[in-house]
């Protein structure tokens, strides 16, 4: 038993030596190959991960790092490169600040879609003189035609405005409010931005008839002594019509054109032109295209409100008096406000109002 226990000892020292490593090989069996490579695999994963551990001192995402550190990297290099787009489009600029009659440009219609009609077969053809040419099925409108009648139409808006006249911008397609609205205001008019009521024109008693009135001067100052006068004066009608979409107001302009009132329409080539009375041959399904026609229009009507009140200001009328409206005295305003503080009753107040109104002025008319 000692010499056997000797010679295993021996023998396994024997085979730790060098020379003696292809007998140990082949006195081992695989599988203990097997297990000896996986726990060495094993010891060097769990070596590098406790290096890992020593060299980082906390946690850090070292993958997103790496991709800000290349990111700024290129940012450097090639942050130079290229050119520089400006933003030539800006949907507010149009509404809030809109181009003058002068500004017109072929540029500002080509950018604003006015050139592009409809499919050649909804075409109307007596928009033909209005057409430039035909693309991929499309109508191509003239932008110099369209430019032209613009100028045309805001010089009619102008001339109104400078006479006093009473102008309406009508509008009624989604994302048209703001420009009417703005439109209106630079005109100093009225807007309609929702559904024309039928009859509002030729019916106009029954649908307007409680509407105010009031009397105003030359600077547009309200003027209170013609309220009795006015309570039974039939409404007032406008003197010029703006419609941005024809098409779905033709109630509107027919009413318009019974009653002699002018209007201004923008007409695409599906449109008849006969509708109304100064076409504008463009695109009216482009929102851009009508907030630059709407926006000249109201700068044209600006401009003639401006050249009203200056020559009032130098004492000079440009508008007609309103008819059936007599300057009431003072002195029998007076008389009727004494009488009314006084205790008297409503009949009798009319009565002396209307005694005090047809005085005569001057013994000459009462010899007359």
């Amino acid at each position: 038993m000692i010499i056997r226990r000797s010679l295993l000892r021996q023998g396994c020292r024997a085979l730790q030596f060098r020379g003696l490593t292809p007998y140990r090989r082949f006195l081992s069996s695989e599988i203990d190959g097997i297990n000896t490579t996986s726990d060495s695999l094993i010891d060097t994963q769990v070596l590098a991960s406790r290096e890992a551990e020593e060299t980082d001192p906390g946690p850090r995402d070292t993958f997103a790092a790496q991709n800000y550190e290349n990111f700024k990297h290129q940012q450097q290099m090639l942050g130079k490169l290229g050119s520089i787009v400006e933003p030539h489009y800006q949907p507010h600029t149009l509404v809030n600040n809109p181009p003058r009659p002068s500004e017109v440009t072929l540029e500002l219609l080509l950018a604003s879609q006015a050139h592009l009609g409809h499919s050649t077969s909804l075409w109307n053809p007596a928009n033909a003189r209005y057409i430039f040419g035909i693309r991929e099925g499309v109508h191509i409108i003239s932008l110099d035609v369209t430019a032209a009648h613009l100028r045309r139409a805001a010089k009619v808006v102008r001339e109104v405005a400078r006479r006093g006249g009473l102008i309406l911008f009508v509008g009624t397609r989604p994302g048209q409010d703001r420009c009417v609205v703005k439109a209106a205001e630079l005109a100093e008019g009225c807007h309609l931005f929702e559904r024309w009521i039928p009859g509002t024109i030729t019916n106009g008693q029954q649908i307007l008839g409680k509407c105010t009135m009031k009397v105003v001067d030359e600077f547009d100052r309200e003027v209170k002594e013609f309220e009795d006068q006015i309570a039974d004066r039939p409404v007032l009608k406008p003197d010029l019509v703006i419609c941005l979409n024809p098409i779905e107001n033709y109630i509107l302009l027919h009413e318009c054109g019974l009653n002699g009132i002018p209007t201004i329409g923008i007409i695409d080539t599906d449109a008849n032109p006969t509708w109304v009375t100064y076409p504008i041959p463009a695109n009216d399904d482009s929102l851009r295209c009508v907030q630059v026609i709407a926006g000249v229009l109201g700068r044209a009507g600006e401009e003639g409100q401006k050249l009203r009140k200056e020559a009032a200001a130098n004492g000079h009328i440009t508008f007609n008096p309103a008819r059936n409206l007599e300057m009431p005295d003072k002195e029998k305003i007076k008389e009727v406000a004494r009488r009314r503080t006084s205790g008297l009753d409503y009949e009798e107040e009319l009565g002396i109002g209307a005694a005090l109104m047809q005085e005569p002025k001057s013994k000459e008319d009462e010899l007359d």
